[in-house]
């Protein structure tokens, strides 16, 4: 799924979000974000979610939400993807 990023320097990007959980999620992109950033996932339709990039491997992120998701807000991004 489609989706951007924005770190505290106010940079945002557009990433594909390739796995979801309600805990986190991990990421491909061609910007450089580097493990302990702060970052706040946006998908149409909700406010932005605040995670941590957790690892990187080249042009692959792991990112873990601060809180993990409610199952409701959870349901409605996965069906977001499914369109």
């Amino acid at each position: 799924m489609r989706a951007h990023l924005r770190d505290k320097g106010q940079t945002r990007f557009e990433i594909d979000v390739v796995d979801l959980s309600p805990e986190g999620f991990r990421a491909e992109t061609g910007f450089t974000l580097w493990p302990g950033t702060i970052v706040w996932l946006t998908v149409p339709g909700l406010a932005p979610l605040e995670a941590v990039i957790a690892w990187r491997d080249r042009f692959k992120y792991g990112c873990a939400f601060s809180k993990p998701l409610h199952p409701a807000v959870f349901e409605h991004i996965i069906s977001l993807g499914n369109r």
